[in-house]
């Protein structure tokens, strides 16, 4: 076990993952959010934090976009235990913060947990030596802050690109998603969510359906109407009363579901994995192509709930989606194992 790791996370499914490959690897480290603005997020990252603690993990809270001179001060704060350490851990390598830290850091052991199906167009992309760009955005211009910023998004995928030699560094993703292609001399470890099973659960069943919600939307991938008329359509199809709310949906979206759809609106306060494992849970649950198809049947495994996917029709989506965009969509509910199509 290394004896300095440091882990940076940006949301609660990043701190989650930490958990999950510290409980793996059976590592001690401080783990630093770099808190976002949004309230869910934040309130989520604090429920996250108190049960790293738990864990024995120490956790340091940076007001990382607190002003136009919080990235300097978190930064500048950070540059000493960056150089200190041994290890680094990182749960969004698309993230510009991120990105500016690893040009810092002489850690020669690199680890990237999960950030969702994010994690698989990441490995795909430094497989092919491609920019780092998110996949909702790929497909478009670069705009005058992508190309301002590319000379550090550039250092951080060679940063992230094992290397041998005098300053070898080892570089291995920790990830629940399904993997075609392994770059070059990075370690593929497979997250079996053995620290959620054992913490929470099994959960008690309801007969009905739940539903979880998506931020496509809000990401501007897909149409608010022809979201909506999805949402009543699947609810009344399987008999679903609640709508687990992803915690980037925006308020007045969710009023209007509820409003529409007769839907319960559920807010969680933790990552949906460890919520349906605490219960109560439908015996079904429904989601479009996300994260969750695939990590909530192995967080289920052995709890007889069943995770059901919703593929996205194009005819939902906004004007100039990018054909890659409805490719990964479409990737995501065809890889996602253990569920079944709705």
């Amino acid at each position: 076990m290394s004896s300095s790791t440091l882990c940076f996370v940006e949301s609660p499914v990043q701190l989650l993952n930490v958990l999950e490959w510290a409980h793996q690897d059976g590592a001690k480290a401080t783990v630093v959010v770099l808190s976002p603005t949004d309230p869910m997020t934040r309130g989520q990252l604090r429920r996250m934090a108190e049960l790293a603690r738990e864990e024995g993990h120490s956790v340091r809270w940076e007001e990382a976009r607190g002003g136009a001179g919080a990235p300097f001060q978190t930064i500048g704060g950070l540059t000493g235990a960056l150089r200190r350490a041994d290890r680094v851990v990182i749960g969004d390598p698309f993230s510009r913060y991120v990105q500016l830290l690893l040009m810092i850091t002489r850690a020669r052991d690199l680890v990237v947990v999960d950030d969702g199906t994010a994690t698989m167009e990441f490995i795909s992309q430094l497989a092919r030596g491609e920019r780092l760009v998110r996949w909702h955005r790929r497909g478009g211009r670069p705009g005058p802050r992508d190309l301002a910023f590319a000379p550090v998004s550039a250092s951080a995928r060679r940063r992230l690109t094992p290397r041998a030699g005098r300053r070898a560094v080892s570089v291995s993703v920790f990830t629940s998603m399904p993997v075609d292609e392994v770059p070059d001399g990075v370690t593929v470890a497979e997250n079996d969510y053995a620290w959620t099973r054992a913490r929470f659960g099994p959960p008690r069943l309801t007969r009905g359906a739940d539903l979880v919600g998506t931020s496509l939307v809000e990401t501007g991938v897909v149409d608010l109407d022809r979201y909506l008329e999805a949402v009543s359509e699947l609810a009344a199809a399987h008999g679903a009363t609640r709508y687990f709310a992803h915690r980037r949906e925006a308020a007045d979206k969710l009023h209007r579901l509820a409003t529409e759809t007769g839907l319960e609106v559920v807010r969680p306060d933790l990552p949906l994995e460890l919520i349906a494992r605490r219960g109560p849970i439908g015996r079904t649950i429904l989601s479009f192509p996300s994260t969750v198809v695939h990590t909530l049947p192995i967080a289920l495994q052995g709890t007889g709930v069943k995770v059901a996917v919703c593929e996205i029709d194009p005819a939902w989506l906004t004007q100039g989606v990018s054909d890659h965009a409805q490719g990964f969509l479409a990737g995501i509910a065809g890889s996602a194992r253990g569920v079944r199509p709705v």
